[in-house]
């Protein structure tokens, strides 16, 4: 339990670092969209959009359920705490679903098959917020 808090610490850090990652991500999907008849932009956005997902947000994802993981090994008794945690880790897989679901719209797009619009996206961009708010509020709040 002496390193509890460091994987705390480094949990909250991948935490955030995903989360920036599942914020802006959409965003590119947007611009992507909404200027797919400019091919120099357009190029420049699929790197950006490559590099975010595959450098930044895949290994802060995988940080995130391992040190989660980690503090859940070392204390087994979390999972006899409430309900809020498996409600926190009920949201972790959607933000999980969510991030594939990134990766699934990322190749669409690069394929210059995908159907989605910019308001679309603009729209799918608030789930994360959503789970984002749940999970803080069980986490800090437990009210269940």
């Amino acid at each position: 339990m002496a390193y509890y808090n460091w994987i705390l610490a480094f949990h909250v850090m991948s935490f955030m670092s995903w989360m920036a990652m599942l914020f802006y991500q959409p965003r590119l999907y947007v611009y992507h969209r909404e200027h797919a008849d400019n091919k120099g932009f357009d190029e420049v956005v699929k790197i950006q959009e490559r590099k975010l997902y595959r450098f930044i947000g895949v290994p802060a994802m995988w940080a995130t359920v391992l040190s989660g993981a980690t503090m859940i090994a070392l204390n087994p008794a979390l999972l006899r705490s409430g309900w809020w945690l498996w409600i926190k880790l009920g949201a972790v897989a959607g933000l999980i679903a969510y991030h594939y679901s990134l990766g699934v719209y990322m190749k669409r797009l690069e394929a210059g098959t995908c159907n989605k619009s910019g308001k679309f996206f603009r729209a799918y961009n608030e789930v994360p917020t959503l789970l984002m708010m749940l999970i803080v509020i069980m986490v800090v709040v437990k009210p269940v």
